[in-house]
């Protein structure tokens, strides 16, 4: 028999609890995990709001050859140099955005999981007839936006998938040549559609999660969620449309004989 004792922790000799348990504990629980969600919600939710602001400098035109869109993210990618490295904000953002985006997919799919082993065999809950279509979606949706957002950010970010023609850094062009193909409006039409019955919902679920809803105030609240998301959805629309519409010029530049050669 040895006569070593069994060895323990720095952190169990001292009777202090390990760094971040209280994180893991957090999300173990379930409503730690749906505090969370909220929260990954919240600044994912806030990035789409400042993302269709940007946006809809697309709506300002050509801009003789100087698009806004194309000024607003050329100032993204400089934003804080010299003391930042070019693009050094922008790729910290993205970093926590990505946080954000799987922590907000796993706890969903998670909490999903947890909902349904709880539930009895061929059992539906009663106020299941009185929730909305956005409420009885969410996971559909959020899914949904999730191949989306890939999709998204292969097309215009990365200029992986190029159905029409792409240049790095002529933004307004990108989007003018991509927006003239009727299936891309289509979709991102629909997308943006869902995102706003997905965002409804979630801001006056988290409201709820976060225990800032109140009987006096919810109608309110609903009515805030509501315009929110509609705006969103708007905002975001109006590009494709308004480019595919013929309201907005067709850019200068390169992407014009880009787009003379391709046939477009």
């Amino acid at each position: 028999m040895s006569s070593q004792a069994p060895s323990l922790s720095k952190a169990e000799g001292t009777g202090r609890q390990p760094r971040l348990r209280w994180l893991s504990e957090l999300w173990g629980s379930t409503v730690g995990k749906k505090l969370i969600v909220g929260v990954s919600g919240v600044i994912l939710a806030a990035y789409v709001i400042l993302h269709v602001l940007g946006n809809l400098k697309t709506l300002q035109g050509a801009g003789g050859g100087d698009p806004a869109i194309d000024t607003y993210a050329e100032w993204l990618r400089t934003f804080g140099e010299p003391v930042i490295p070019r693009e050094g904000i922008l790729w910290a953002v993205r970093a926590l955005l990505l946080l954000a985006l799987v922590v907000h997919v796993a706890g969903v799919s998670q909490l999903i999981a947890r909902n349904r082993a709880a539930r009895p065999e061929g059992h539906r809950h009663p106020a299941r007839i009185k929730r909305s279509l956005a409420s009885r979606t969410m996971a559909f949706s959020g899914f949904f936006l999730l191949a989306f957002i890939v999709f998204h950010v292969l097309q215009f970010t990365t200029l992986t998938i190029h159905p029409t023609p792409l240049t790095q850094g002529d933004v307004y062009a990108n989007i003018y040549f991509a927006f003239q193909e009727w299936w891309l409006v289509v979709l991102y039409v629909i997308s943006v559609v869902i995102l706003g019955f997905h965002l409804r919902h979630a801001l006056w679920s988290v409201l709820q999660t976060h225990g800032i809803d109140a009987p006096n105030r919810n109608p309110s609240l609903r009515r805030g969620a509501t315009f929110t998301a509609v705006a969103i959805t708007v905002g975001f629309a109006a590009i494709p449309i308004a480019v595919f519409s013929g309201l907005l010029p067709e850019p200068e530049g390169a992407l014009t004989l880009v787009r003379m050669v391709g046939g477009r």
